[in-house]
């Protein structure tokens, strides 16, 4: 069964809250629907909770990477918060990255950073 991430749109920030783990389609499905929301809304930026996320792995990784670099070309900045602890430390022994994306602590944190809050 598919998993649609719902997207809200906070002024000129989207903020995708993904509340399960996806399977591989459903990311996509994620990474089209908030690349084509950038342009739709005017986006300045876009912020991804991944805070009931249990497992990143390195496709769920790559794609984030993805998404984040995709939403600059179009002029807006991406932001990922929530990374659980167990999470984090998976992804450090496993040697994934999300080089150069900003991360935050909790979605708070995540637009302060960007200057919405």
């Amino acid at each position: 069964m598919a998993v649609t991430v719902p997207i809200l749109r906070q002024g000129s920030v989207l903020i995708a809250s993904i509340q399960e783990d996806l399977c591989d389609s459903d990311i996509l499905n994620l990474q089209s629907r908030i690349l084509e929301d950038v342009i739709k809304c005017r986006a300045k930026a876009v912020i991804i909770d991944v805070s009931a996320i249990g497992v990143l792995d390195s496709f769920g990784t790559k794609t984030l990477t993805e998404i984040a670099y995709s939403v600059k070309m179009r002029g807006a900045e991406t932001v990922i918060v929530g990374i659980q602890p167990d999470v984090a430390l998976s992804m450090v022994l496993l040697g994934l990255t999300l080089r150069d994306i900003p991360t935050a602590l909790d979605l708070d944190h995540g637009l302060a950073l960007i200057g919405g809050s």
